[in-house]
């Protein structure tokens, strides 16, 4: 009779070892696993709360995303309202020497000043919820960009016929001297239809219904010429903040009216 005792318990042997080692490589990956949970955790209590909030998306051309911004941050943005978002520049008036501004960029290219970007975005997504889509085509402008279009409007009348001098009263009627334009303060904004689900028509109605709600008010209104030196553009609004833009639309009255009215 063969003896087979000796081979099988070599065999159990080696089965219980790989057994074993199997139970060593879970265990390690188990721990593994848990020290990377914990390093986690860790770091986030580090540096989890003092990330800063991530900005929204920029106002978009077209889209449906929203930003919830509270009454106080609006509020806050109101009490130094003296200080920056009543300015008064116009053809009159022109922008300080000292004047800075700090810019957000939106999805499609144009700038504001980042201290009205709240506002604007709580207003586009009112807009966008009562059906109507507007789009910034113009925010802030450089001194030279300023120019450019001056120097562009000009050269459009003297196409017409128009002579030199007239073409450039013209011009100037409808886009402001550089150093003299609310777009090199980054507190007006160019708005327009996205000329898909809206019509021109239709964001101007909203925005003149609405504008003042969110602090906006239309800058250049057509009974309102003579006093602000610019022609009827229904497409330009200015932040003056709530109160002011609220005032202002109870009394029918145009920034420089209410400036005066205010000293």
């Amino acid at each position: 009779m063969v003896n087979c005792n000796n081979n099988y318990s070599g065999y159990e042997r080696k089965r219980a070892l790989k057994q074993h080692s199997r139970m060593r490589k879970n265990h390690m990956i188990l721990q593994l696993i848990s020290m990377a949970a914990v390093i986690g955790l860790l770091w986030y209590c580090i540096n989890g709360l003092n990330l800063k909030e991530v900005s929204p998306e920029p106002i978009l051309s077209v889209g449906t995303g929203s930003l919830d911004i509270s009454s106080d941050v609006i509020e806050k943005n109101d009490t130094d309202e003296t200080l920056w978002s009543l300015i008064l520049v116009n053809r009159w008036n022109a922008i300080p020497e000292d004047y800075d501004v700090d810019l957000t960029e939106l999805s499609n290219g144009q700038t504001v000043d980042t201290r009205i970007y709240p506002s604007l975005q709580n207003m586009f997504d009112a807009a966008r919820a009562d059906g109507v889509y507007p789009v910034v085509v113009s925010g802030y402008r450089t001194a030279e960009k300023q120019q450019s279009l001056m120097e562009e409007k000009i050269a459009a009348y003297k196409a017409e016929g128009y002579s030199a001098s007239k073409a450039k009263a013209e011009a100037e009627t409808w886009v402001a001297v550089p150093g003299t334009s609310e777009h090199q303060l980054g507190i007006a904004v160019d708005i327009n239809a996205d000329g898909v689900k809206s019509s021109g028509g239709e964001v101007y109605k909203w925005l003149k219904k609405n504008g003042f709600r969110y602090g906006f008010i239309l800058r250049y209104p057509p009974d309102k010429t003579e006093i602000t030196g610019v022609s009827n553009e229904p497409w330009h609004y200015r932040y003056v903040g709530i109160k002011a833009a609220t005032d202002m639309q109870d009394q029918n009255l145009c920034l420089e009216e209410y400036l005066k009215e205010k000293n």
